[in-house]
């Protein structure tokens, strides 16, 4: 029942996300404008670019998963399916982390993959893309999940969008500083295991913490 339920969920998520096909590319834009920002700003010389590319390139994925953040459960509130979510034969809690996952691979992932790309304008060193794509792929699931308890949290408010960066930019802080400090410390020839270790272990609390606070959340707003 609960894979049936994920899967129905995804598949109308994907509906959903091909009907505003043209919503769906906002995050990877939004992480391509704050690249291209940075690099004239910062005169578009290799030698000012290549020590902040990482930094600049997670605070751009990061910011990317905000733009989309306000409307994880919004849209579910406003039609009626988060009714329907908290009477469904599942755990609520499993759908949030579907939903929170679908939210992760339809705005951190694309960023992601275009990493490589957004690294060349950059100018950022080759030897770091590896340790960098693999903090963002330890660390940009977090966001999602923190950012869900944020987001439900909020889902009853109107216009919430700068309470809720307000409140999510302190907790990802830490992951920012452990995802670009793995990339830093790789640059400078250090161990970048101890970093990404922590990011992994908190991976995994984020996974067993966070759906079953959000939905608990989400119940205190709905009653």
């Amino acid at each position: 029942m609960m894979w049936q339920a994920a899967r129905a969920l995804v598949l109308r998520d994907l509906r959903l996300l091909w009907a505003r096909r043209g919503d769906a590319l906002q995050p990877v834009l939004f992480a391509l404008l704050t690249v291209v920002l940075f690099a004239l700003g910062l005169g578009g010389e290799a030698r000012a670019l290549a020590p902040v590319a990482s930094a600049v390139l997670w605070l751009a994925v990061l910011l990317a998963g905000l733009l989309a953040l306000d409307n994880l459960f919004r849209g579910d509130a406003e039609d009626g399916s988060l009714e329907q979510w908290m009477l469904a034969p599942v755990p609520l809690w499993w759908l949030v982390l579907v939903r929170t996952l679908m939210h992760w691979a339809t705005t951190a992932l694309p960023a992601i993959v275009a990493v490589p790309l957004l690294g060349e304008l950059l100018h950022l060193p080759h030897a770091q893309l590896p340790v960098l794509l693999l903090s963002l792929l330890l660390g940009t699931p977090i966001l999602s999940l923190l950012g869900a308890v944020v987001a439900a949290l909020t889902v009853g408010m109107r216009r919430a969008g700068i309470l809720l960066a307000l409140l999510a930019l302190p907790l990802y802080v830490p992951v920012l500083v452990f995802g670009a400090g793995a990339v830093a410390a790789q640059a400078q020839g250090l161990d970048a295991v101890g970093a990404l270790l922590l990011l992994g272990a908190g991976l995994v609390l984020a996974l067993a913490l966070a759906p079953a606070t959000a939905a608990a959340a989400l119940r205190i707003a709905h009653s």
